[in-house]
C-alpha cells in the first residue's frame, strides 16, 4: 500500500511551489518522496522529479505539431499520457516500497471538474498499483479578498471535489501574502469553514458590477450550502507548522496514520476521530493572527450585516 498526494489547482495557485516545500518537509520528517511532473508545461521545476512527463511528451511540441494552443495543447497531453499509461506505471512500480509520492498536475481546472482522462488516470493507477492517494487543491487565498472570485473558488472546489472522487483537501495558499490584495470583510474563519453565504451575498449586492447577478449568485452560494461539502485549511509553505498542520489532515484523509498499527475497529475509531478538529479550529485562530492585522472592524462589519 504506498500513499501519495494529487496537487490539483488553478494556474499560479503555487502547487510546483507546494510540491518543492513538501518533499522537503516530508523528508525532513523521515519519509523518502518521490515527485512525479505531469505538467508538460513545467520546463523550470524546482525539485529533483523521479519521473518527468516531458519524457514522453512535451507541451510546446504538441502545440506546434497539432497546432493548438496552451488549452488544447494540455488536453491532448493528458489524452496521450491515458493512452500511454503503462509507460507511467513502469516508471512507478520502482517506487512503491519506500516512497511516498507527490504527483503534480497542470493548472488548467477544466482537467479535474470536466474532462475524464485525468481522473481515469489516477484511478487506473489507484486500482493497478493499490495507491491511497489525497485530492489537495490549491486556491490562491487571496480570492477572499473578493467575494466573487471567493464563491467562484468555491464553486470550482465543489465540482472538483464531486467528480474526482477522492478523499479531498482544499488548501487557501499563499496565506502569508492574504493581506496583500486588500482586508477581509469577515474573519479568517467565515472563508475556510464557508459559514452562512447569505453575508457574502450582501457583500456583492453592494458592488454594481455583481448586483444585476443577485438571483444566480444566490442559487449559487445555496448549491455550495445545500452539499455541505467544501471547506478549506491554511497554508504558508515556508513555515514548517503551517505544512505540519497540513501534513496532520492530509494522512487522515488517505489513512497513512493506521499504516503499520495493528489495531481493532475501535481503536482505528479513536484514532479517526482524535482532536484533529479542535487543533484545526486552535489553528485558523493562530493564522488569523499572525498574517491578518487585528481590525475592531471585522466583528463591526459583521455585527452590521447581521442588523
Amino acid at each position: 500500500m504506498v500513499f501519495g498526494q494529487v496537487v490539483i489547482g488553478p494556474p499560479g495557485s503555487g502547487k510546483t511551489t507546494y510540491c518543492n516545500g513538501m518533499s522537503q518537509f516530508l523528508q525532513l520528517i523521515g519519509r523518502k518522496v518521490a515527485v512525479i511532473n505531469l505538467d508538460p508545461a513545467n520546463d523550470a521545476l524546482p525539485y529533483e522529479c523521479a519521473v518527468n512527463i516531458e519524457d514522453l511528451i512535451k507541451l510546446s511540441d504538441v502545440m506546434v505539431e497539432h497546432s493548438l494552443g496552451p488549452n488544447g495543447g494540455l488536453v491532448y497531453c493528458m489524452d496521450y499520457l491515458m493512452k500511454n499509461i503503462d509507460w507511467l506505471e513502469s516508471r512507478l512500480k520502482p517506487l512503491l516500497k519506500e516512497h511516498y509520492l507527490l504527483f503534480d498536475f497542470p493548472g488548467q481546472v477544466e482537467l479535474f471538474f470536466l474532462h475524464e482522462n485525468a481522473k481515469n488516470m489516477i484511478m487506473e493507477l489507484i486500482k493497478k498499483l493499490d495507491l491511497r492517494l489525497t485530492a489537495v487543491h490549491l486556491v490562491d487565498a487571496h480570492l477572499c479578498s473578493d467575494p466573487g472570485k471567493y464563491v467562484s473558488a468555491l464553486l470550482l472546489s465543489l465540482s472538483t471535489m464531486l467528480h474526482l472522487e477522492l478523499p479531498h483537501v482544499n488548501v487557501l495558499s499563499k496565506i502569508d501574502l492574504i493581506e496583500s490584495y486588500g482586508k477581509l470583510a469577515f474573519n479568517l474563519d467565515f472563508y475556510t469553514d464557508v459559514q452562512d453565504l447569505s453575508y457574502l451575498q450582501n457583500a456583492l449586492s453592494q458592488d454594481p458590477r455583481s448586483a444585476k447577478y443577485r438571483k444566480l449568485t444566490k442559487e449559487l452560494c445555496e448549491v455550495i450550502e445545500d452539499y455541505g461539502l467544501v471547506n478549506f485549511t491554511t497554508l504558508d509553505i515556508q513555515d514548517k507548522e503551517s505544512v505540519g498542520n497540513l501534513v496532520k489532515l492530509i494522512d487522515k484523509s488517505n489513512g497513512y496514520i493506521f499504516a503499520g498499527i495493528d489495531a481493532s475497529a475501535v481503536g482505528f475509531s479513536k484514532i479517526a476521530v482524535g482532536p484533529l478538529t479542535l487543533t484545526f479550529q486552535l489553528t485558523v485562530a493562530a493564522v488569523q493572527e499572525k498574517y491578518i492585522k487585528d481590525d475592531e472592524d471585522f466583528d463591526m462589519t459583521r455585527n452590521s450585516d447581521t442588523k
